[in-house]
């Protein structure tokens, strides 16, 4: 199991790759749901980690397939 700092460095990794390669996607980085506490769930879990990674990685993963797609068209 990844600890937070190493779910960390790869949401920052991930986040910087779709920056510097798709940065017309980044609009929807904003959208995605939030990793931070709120009054109801005050911390931040491995869970909420992964979920979010997930989630871009699901973003760059589809869009770069049609991206892909598009240019040999």
């Amino acid at each position: 199991m990844k600890t937070a700092e190493e779910w960390n460095k790869k949401i920052l990794e991930i986040t910087l790759t779709i920056q510097n390669q798709f940065p017309e996607l980044s609009k929807y980085i904003a959208e995605m749901p939030v990793t931070m506490p709120d009054e109801k769930h005050p911390e931040i879990t491995l869970k909420n980690l992964s979920t979010y990674y997930e989630s871009l990685e699901n973003l760059l993963n589809k869009y770069s397939l049609n991206h892909d797609k598009d240019e040999h068209q």
